[in-house]
Parts: C-alpha cells; sequence; structure tokens
C-alpha cells in the first residue's frame, strides 16, 4: 500500500518506522518545518523528519503535497494541523487518537484524562473527517490509567498500543468504521492556568496536576514549581505549611520534587532545609 504520513513529535515516530518495517511504501512524509535552535541560525528538524530521513524517505512541509504523492492512504499521528477537507477528498487518510473517542476529542487527549481523573483511556485507529476527531473508529484497545503514572508515561503505552493497532489495521481492507457514540467531550491544550496550584481544592485533584506537566504555586512572590507530588489524607489548612505537606480543602499534597525560579529541580525536603519557611507561611499567596 502506497502512504503518506503526517506527524510530528517523538510519540508518532514508532508508527513510521513500523509502517515501514511491515512492508508499506511509504511514498511522502509530512511534519512541520524546522525550528530555529536557539539564538543562532541554526535549525533543528521535527523528530519525525529526522527518522525519515533516516529511513530515506521524502519529506515535505506542505500538506498539499500530499495531492501529487500517488498515495492511497494517508496516516496521522499526532500531527497538529488540520487536514483541509481539498485534501481529504482527494486522499482518504486515518488517524491513530489516544483516547476512547468520543471522550477526549482533541489536541491533549492524554493530559486531560487525567487531569479528569479517569481510570482508563485508550487508542483507535479513526477515520479523519473534516471535523475535530469525529471520524468512525476501526480498531480500538483500552488501557488502564495506573495511580502516579505521568502523562509521558502514559503516552509512551498508548504509542506501543497504537502502533500495533495501526499495523494490524492496515494489513488488510479497512473495512467500514465503527459510527462513535456518547456524549463528545474535548481535550484542548494544556495552558499553564491548568496548572496551576489552587490550595482550595481537594488533595487528590491537585495531585493530578504534576503529572501532566511543570504545575506550580508561588512562595514570597516568586513562581514554585511542583514536578512531583503525592496527596494525603490529612494536612494543614489550605496554603499552609507542615514540612513538605501543604494543606487542601480536602487533605494535603505532600511535595516531593520541586523547581524554585530560576534554580534547578531539587527534592522538596532539601528546599524547604534552604528556603526556612516562618511559622504560618503559606504557598500561593
Amino acid at each position: 500500500m502506497r502512504l503518506v504520513f503526517l506527524g510530528t513529535p517523538e510519540a508518532a515516530v514508532p508508527p513510521l518506522r513500523a509502517l515501514v518495517d511491515a512492508g508499506h511504501d511509504v511514498v511522502l512524509v509530512v511534519t512541520r518545518a524546522d525550528k530555529r535552535r536557539g539564538r543562532g541560525r541554526d535549525t533543528s528538524p521535527s523528530p519525525v523528519k529526522a527518522a525519515a530521513l533516516e529511513l530515506g524517505l521524502p519529506v515535505s512541509h506542505k500538506v498539499d503535497d500530499v495531492l501529487d504523492a500517488g498515495a492511497s492512504l494517508g496516516v496521522v499521528v499526532a500531527f497538529g494541523q488540520i487536514i483541509k477537507p481539498h485534501v481529504l477528498e482527494r486522499v482518504p487518510m486515518v488517524n491513530l487518537h489516544f483516547s476512547l473517542l468520543p471522550r477526549w476529542r482533541g489536541a491533549a487527549p492524554v493530559e486531560r484524562a487525567i487531569l479528569a481523573g479517569d481510570l482508563e483511556t485508550g487508542v483507535g485507529v479513526m477515520a479523519v473527517e473534516e471535523g475535530l476527531d469525529t471520524g468512525g473508529v476501526y480498531l480500538q484497545d483500552r488501557v488502564v490509567i495506573h495511580p502516579d503514572e505521568t502523562a509521558d508515561a502514559l503516552r509512551s503505552r498508548l504509542v506501543a498500543v497504537g502502533t500495533d493497532l495501526l499495523v494490524e489495521a492496515l494489513s488488510g481492507p479497512l473495512g467500514e468504521p465503527v459510527p462513535q457514540t456518547g456524549e463528545p467531550t474535548y481535550a484542548a491544550k494544556v495552558t499553564p492556568e491548568d496548572l496551576a496550584l489552587d490550595w482550595q481544592r481537594p488533595a487528590a485533584e491537585l495531585a493530578r496536576r504534576p503529572r501532566v506537566g511543570k504545575a506550580w504555586t508561588t512562595f514570597r512572590g516568586r513562581r514554585l514549581l511542583v514536578l512531583a507530588a503525592r496527596a494525603l489524607p490529612a494536612g494543614p489548612e489550605p496554603g499552609a505549611l507542615d514540612g513538605t505537606v501543604v494543606g487542601t480543602a480536602v487533605g494535603g499534597l505532600e511535595l516531593i520534587t520541586v523547581q524554585p525560579e530560576g534554580k534547578a529541580p531539587l527534592a522538596a525536603t532539601a528546599w524547604r532545609n534552604g528556603a526556612r519557611p516562618a511559622a504560618g507561611e503559606h504557598l500561593g499567596g
């Protein structure tokens, strides 16, 4: 089967390699343009472009180049761009999506599943339509979300499962996709505001935010990143420090790894020993 592959980040590299290893003829890889590196003129390719060049595959930064590639199918993995109708009319496409659709359509399904406290998620091979992740699903597999699992770790497991699903789906005729059923939810890109630690919220909720990215609060007017933490059943009043435990609306959040503004990450115990919070001093105030 002659394929075009559209993807950008590291998560898209295993599916690309697997398709080539399975004997598919990947006639074109489309990815983002090279990014400038640092302050100089040097640029760096996307992870997908680097892998494609290593595999000897032609690369483009323009989606419309798909039209003249002579492919019978497009494969989309974490591409990050809307594919316009005039392209889809000429080249049908499938997408590897990291959720149990229609839950978490959109840009950040892995992160949103963790932030919402979902106990499971999944990955599916779906038809690409003009709408946002609205197409039917060819194959799907469920994946349990482990307690305290980070978004990066969960994504790695989903990529492994999804890569196998994709190779299986393309090993023969695709057939007809199964329409999505249920109430859709949308996975908007995670912003710094989503990762702010509001000590008036329960500890169990706040503990999910460091698993997704750089959760943060403030201490003495400067930002303090919380890179790892865990929920405890009890703690002081909201925002107050007791050792390395911060009080919340329900329970306490034990800080494990933090990063003060302008400094390197360090154990929360080392940070507290250096900062020496005064009695009654709060985070986030």
